[in-house]
């Protein structure tokens, strides 16, 4: 699936510190825990709590973000459907690895079990 390069644009200099608190507003609405949630940030970017702070308190854009990130290897077996893109579908790399991002949390916040989540196989 294709998107504009604007929309490609706008994805690579939104800064993750102006997500990250939507993110956790989100899941925590559902009953869902910051450290979940960081559960599933560590797992999909290799960041640890103090590495996760330092991109936020950098203002990080997510273009630096996924740049400084080791995506998990199994991160190609997150597939669906998530703001009306099909994930595996997105050409630009970096906007589906923000899609990624965004599927996992709203598994998160959706109730889906953590082992399904991380795609332990």
């Amino acid at each position: 699936m294709s998107t504009t390069s604007d929309h490609d644009n706008r994805m690579a200099k939104l800064t993750f510190a102006s997500v990250y608190p939507h993110y956790l507003t989100k899941v925590e609405k559902k009953g869902r825990s910051r450290e979940e949630l960081h559960q599933v940030i560590r797992w999909l970017t290799g960041f640890d709590d103090k590495a996760l702070q330092k991109q936020i308190d950098d203002n990080t854009t997510f273009e630096q973000f996924f740049q400084r990130a080791k995506l998990n290897p199994n991160a190609h077996l997150i597939t669906g459907v998530i703001c009306g893109y099909r994930i595996e579908e997105i050409e630009n790399t970096l906007t589906q690895k923000v899609r990624y991002m965004d599927k996992l949390v709203d598994e998160l916040a959706k109730g889906r079990k953590m082992e399904k989540i991380l795609r332990s196989e």
